[in-house]
């Protein structure tokens, strides 16, 4: 007999009982947390549990693969918001890629939207076979922040990310991931994914207990937070002073592991305690969250510092209280290079294009079969293969009334001005002391073929894709060529004269040579 896998008691308690009042914490600062009557409920039913036609199904599964020759029992049935999972057990002698390689006719026999095999599901003698389901059930913010999972959260960087296969909501702890790398094409849920991290960080900690750098390269993602008291910084724009602020950060982790060493201290959590037992209260120091939106423009922009950066961060900042959050809608090994990767543990894949995108990200394949919208692979480090969950669903209105409220009460941000002087100087440093030996000849060989690209000058002289990217900076910051286009070459602003204008000769006395 199949089983049907009920749903999490705790999880549709939560949902009945969710409340309006705001989340209590520890008062050390006048701020009051949002109330969750600026969250909208979820109104819409999605699918319900059809028990029939779940049990039809899983006949039907069951069939198709006796058609092909394969063995195997449907032991049970669990409908998420997003996908019905089938847990089949192969009869003995029965091969898991036998049941894998049938993936395109299981698809097609059960009339599925899409379909994606785990093969063995951990931890059980079972494949499963995740069918989409016809609607996907909302998965909001607000039933998210109201679940007890998210109040009962010690944490104050505690973040709702979604409800997983059996609707239990998943609530995860960036303390102890300590990084995470979230990539996805395109409108697969990765910006809606941020919003609901920083939303939930607004709706758990004061602004003397979490501070924020946010850097937004695309400009129109993270500016409407701006005015919050959270900030460290403005919102950075500009990748050139991007890679300033994470130099900051870097000396910012530097400078508190020796405050930690003059009172004998490990990590951030016991150096404040002990600064609390003296009565130090000015000298405690806040967790930071630092967030990149788009990881790839900050790589063409300055690829070295931002990796070197990162890869520090990601190796030392932990005990420090510092936390990175770095996403890309470029997943691929130019950008998500192998040391950001081999730093950065926990990960969030959603929706790609291809098999090889998943594997830059996850080291596997799968994210290529998700269903957008929010379906993701999530791999915390503390779990050896990822989690399938639908997540938290937040609206760009919803997002302006929490901030609205959190701005409302008055407390402006306390903008740090050294750390502001700090990002101007390097920044306008980065931008001013560039040099190349192979600089002067690539803009010759840049002119003489009538476009640039990256990918030219690495053929050409044989040079990594990092320093052919930087020349290629280089040469549009002094208005040699223009800007990007998307993929295609970028136009050449200067002709021959120009070129030997830069060399000191004229164009006829190189003729006449």
């Amino acid at each position: 007999e199949i089983v049907l896998a009920e749903k999490s008691e705790k999880g549709a308690k939560d949902k009945n009982t969710d409340d309006t009042k705001s989340i209590s914490a520890p008062s050390t600062r006048r701020y009051e947390f949002p109330p969750l009557t600026l969250l909208l409920e979820n109104k819409t039913k999605g699918d319900q549990v059809d028990s029939g036609a779940l049990r039809n199904r899983a006949a039907k599964l069951e069939e198709t693969l006796r058609n092909f020759n394969v063995g195997a029992k449907v032991l049970q049935v669990t409908q998420g918001p997003t996908v019905t999972r089938y847990e089949i057990q192969p009869e003995v002698g029965v091969k898991v890629n036998s049941i894998t390689r049938l993936a395109d006719d299981i698809a097609l026999n059960l009339e599925a939207k899409s379909i994606r095999i785990e093969a063995p599901i951990p931890g059980k003698a079972a494949v499963g076979i995740e069918v989409e389901n016809e609607r996907v059930n909302l998965v909001t913010i607000r039933e998210m922040i109201g679940s007890k999972e998210f109040k009962g959260a010690k944490s104050k960087i505690a973040f709702a990310i979604g409800k997983d296969l059996s609707g239990m909501p998943i609530v995860a702890d960036l303390k102890e991931m300590p990084h995470l790398l979230i990539a996805g094409s395109t409108g697969s849920g990765k910006s809606v994914c941020i919003n609901s991290i920083l939303t939930s960080l607004l709706y758990r900690a004061k602004p003397d207990e979490v501070k924020l750098v946010l850097i937004d390269p695309k400009v129109v993602e993270l500016g409407s937070y701006n005015g919050i008291p959270h900030l460290l910084i403005p919102v950075v724009t500009d990748p050139s002073k991007a890679a300033a602020a994470l130099n900051w950060a870097v000396s910012e982790m530097t400078d508190r592991y020796k405050r930690f060493a003059e009172v004998s201290v490990r990590d951030l959590e016991h150096y404040n305690e002990k600064m609390k037992s003296e009565g130090l209260l000015e000298k405690l120091l806040p967790q930071i969250v630092i967030i990149i939106d788009e990881l790839a423009d900050l790589m063409m922009a300055a690829p070295n510092q931002v990796e070197e950066s990162i890869c520090r961060l990601a190796q030392m900042a932990r005990a420090a209280g510092m936390h990175l959050i770095v996403a890309t809608q470029r997943p691929s090994v130019d950008i998500i290079t192998g040391v950001i990767k081999a730093n950065i543990p926990s990960r969030i894949a959603f929706a790609v294009s291809s098999q090889f995108d998943s594997r830059t990200i996850l080291d596997m394949s799968g994210a290529e079969k998700l269903v957008g919208k929010g379906d993701m692979l999530f791999s915390p480090l503390s779990l050896n293969t990822p989690i399938r969950l639908q997540g938290s669903f937040i609206t760009d209105g919803e997002v302006a009334k929490v901030i609205e409220f959190v701005k409302a009460q008055g407390n402006n941000p306390d903008y740090q001005e050294h750390i502001l002087e700090s990002i101007e100087k390097n920044g306008d440093k980065e931008t001013s002391d560039d040099h190349d030996e192979l600089l002067e000849d690539a803009i010759e060989t840049v002119i003489r073929a009538g476009q640039a690209s990256v990918s030219m000058l690495q053929r050409r002289f044989r040079i990594g894709y990092n320093r052919a990217a930087r020349m290629i900076d280089m040469m549009e910051a002094r208005h040699i060529i223009g800007p990007a286009d998307g993929s295609r070459p970028r136009q050449v602003l200067w002709t021959e004269v120009d070129l030997y204008a830069m060399k000191g000769l004229s164009l006829e006395e190189d003729t006449e040579d």
